[in-house]
């Protein structure tokens, strides 16, 4: 049983699939491309970006014949919940930064700083305020990102140099269901979440986007090229994803 909740805009859509006893929930989003694609996230959500012109009917039919395999990606992911509760920014919990898990250390002082010594997040600030210290944290990783993210993109632009392509502008933002993106403009947008991952999940991002310069979907020719740079990708994307964030 198939039920529409919503298909109005063009712009997404959500339907149920009932696959013998799980119901599965999908959200259909619609962009430039001429191919389908289904994708479950870690979180267990399962995405389906279609062609503009992609009827509801159709894509939910691609689904249907895809139930299968759709349920075990689900299942694989659950195995690994409960995932970390959200983040309370108080001292002694955990956060991560590059694939480390590093201890939450708070202290009072007159200017506003974050270090790490010696396994510790170390946050000194005015106030003990959880939101205080959220709001440096974050400022801090995202001066993180901005830093490894540059110098692993320029580390990995020789492998593609050779194709005389338009190297990517860089940009960071929050993202919701991916970990990174390049537009048809040339812009790689990265996760600033990344930052939390280990280097080699972040080059493997980094590389699978740029392989996007050459091929534009995920045709046999990506994924040979990705397989030529990276031979473990599939092993980067297997920690990526089962990473606990």
């Amino acid at each position: 049983m198939i039920d529409t909740i919503n298909n109005n805009l063009r712009k997404s859509a959500d339907f149920c699939l009932l696959y013998g006893s799980q119901e599965i929930s999908c959200r259909v989003l619609y962009t430039n491309r001429k191919t389908m694609e289904i994708a479950v996230h870690p979180d267990g959500q399962v995405i389906i970006t279609a062609p503009p012109d992609a009827g509801l009917e159709a894509i939910q039919q691609r689904v249907k014949k895809r139930a299968r395999w759709i349920t075990r990606q689900i299942a694989y992911f659950q195995q690994f919940q409960p995932r970390t509760p959200p983040r309370r920014y108080v001292g002694g919990e955990t956060h991560l930064y590059l694939g480390r898990q590093y201890r939450l250390k708070l202290s009072h002082g007159k200017e506003d700083a974050v270090k790490l010594i010696r396994g510790y997040f170390v946050v000194s600030c005015q106030t003990s305020e959880s939101d205080d210290v959220r709001q440096l944290l974050e400022k801090w990783y995202l001066h993180k990102a901005r830093e490894k993210y540059s110098e692993i993109l320029e580390s990995c632009l020789p492998e593609f140099r050779r194709f005389g392509c338009m190297e990517p502008r860089l940009h960071i933002r929050r993202m919701k269901t991916r970990w990174g993106s390049l537009s048809p403009a040339g812009v790689l947008t990265l996760n600033r979440e990344l930052i939390r991952a280990p280097r080699e999940c972040i080059e493997y991002v980094v590389v699978h986007e740029l392989c996007h310069l050459k091929f534009k979907n995920h045709s046999v020719g990506f994924y040979q090229l990705l397989e030529q740079i990276l031979p473990d990708w599939e092993k980067r994307k297997h920690r990526l994803e089962c990473m606990l964030v």
